[in-house]
């Protein structure tokens, strides 16, 4: 059978095997070759991966950063400070808060005969790790702060102040009377008050009941079994009362006197004697002007070891005011600016001794 047609034998294939002369045709959809199924693909299993970030690459980026560079100089030169000056701040401790002798050379002798020599380094361990991260909170965080605020000062005043219209009336709102230095210091002190606050309660109960508390270990064992977590915040508030007015103007008087007698003498820097002077008039100044506060903190601290505690900072003033008279809110005056002056100076000298090595090295000064 043949077809008639060209077209007609397109449209259909054929078999190619001719039999007897008969050609069979068959559709061309059937003489395509048929496709042979695929062969089963193998399931590749699942594979999540983490990547953890690179911490010694964080941490060695972050040390060489300014704000490492101040936290550390602050830790070091606290801890060279507390080291020199640890007798007084135990003489001073005694007397604010009443305990043995009024005077000086007084307690002195009765810390020797009492406890010996090592008497005047009671509580020095727990001294060193308090002082060690307050100093490097402090130092720290008023080196932040102060740039912080000075830069949005000068963001501020480069832009149109906003303004309010009431009636007649025109306000407008700027941030050029708020001292940076002032709002550092404020902030150093509140910082390192919250973070360190323990430490200060448990160096606090070393230093005036030896008997009751005679190793750190026992310390902390007692307080908290005593009054919890809650114990070692014992006088939070009044501790932040008085830090605040303190530490606000110990910044402000170093900084201010220091740029005032720097642009005075035409010089960029102050040397080491003047760092120590400077800083120690400072903290003259602001322990004098904020030390009722203190012994009212320190009265409330450590009232509970005396079985009368007042209920609050009016109340210890009041108490000491009817007790001993006004002259009673400056009771171990002496004794704390003879330790608060040297450790202020020492301080400023070794802070800055140690910016120079590691920020001015590195150029980040």
């Amino acid at each position: 059978m043949d077809f008639e047609t060209e077209s007609q034998k397109k449209k259909c294939g054929v078999l190619g095997d001719v039999l007897g002369g008969v050609t069979m045709v068959l559709p061309k959809e059937l003489d395509e070759p048929i496709p042979l199924p695929s062969p089963p693909t193998l399931a590749v299993p699942f594979e999540l991966r983490f990547q953890l970030p690179d911490l010694k690459l964080a941490v060695s980026d972050f040390m060489r950063s300014r704000e490492a560079g101040e936290f550390l100089s602050g830790a070091l030169a606290g801890a060279m400070t507390k080291a020199v000056l640890a007798p007084l701040e135990t003489i001073r401790t005694r007397m604010v808060v009443g305990v043995g002798s009024k005077n000086i050379s007084g307690s002195f002798l009765e810390v020797i005969e009492q406890q010996g020599w090592q008497g005047l380094w009671a509580g020095n361990g727990i001294n060193m790790l308090r002082i060690i991260p307050t100093q490097a909170i402090e130092l720290g965080t008023f080196e932040c702060v102060k740039r912080a605020m000075t830069s949005a000062q000068e963001k501020w005043n480069q832009s149109e102040c906003p303004r309010v219209q009431l009636g007649p009336l025109s306000l407008s709102f700027s941030l050029s009377w708020i001292s940076p230095v002032a709002v550092g210091g404020a902030a150093a002190g509140i910082f390192s008050t919250l973070a360190c606050h323990p430490l200060e309660v448990l160096k606090d109960r070393l230093t005036v009941s030896r008997d009751i508390y005679p190793t750190l270990s026992i310390a902390i064992s007692k307080i908290y079994k005593d009054g919890g977590i809650g114990a070692f915040y014992a006088g939070i508030s009044p501790t932040l009362i008085g830090m605040l007015p303190y530490s606000t103007c110990y910044y402000f008087m170093y900084d201010t006197m220091k740029t005032s007698y720097c642009k005075g003498k035409n010089k960029k820097s102050l040397n080491r004697p003047e760092m120590l002077l400077i800083g120690a008039f400072s903290g003259f100044t602001a322990s004098t002007l904020s030390f009722p506060l203190e012994v009212a903190r320190k009265r409330l601290m450590v009232g509970a070891l005396q079985g009368k505690c007042p209920p609050h900072m009016a109340a210890a003033l009041s108490e000491v005011i009817r007790e001993e008279g006004l002259m009673g809110l400056y009771r171990g005056w002496g004794a704390s600016c003879l330790k608060v002056m040297p450790s202020s100076g020492i301080t400023w000298m070794f802070y800055e001794a140690w910016k120079d090595i590691l920020l001015v090295e590195k150029r980040l000064l």
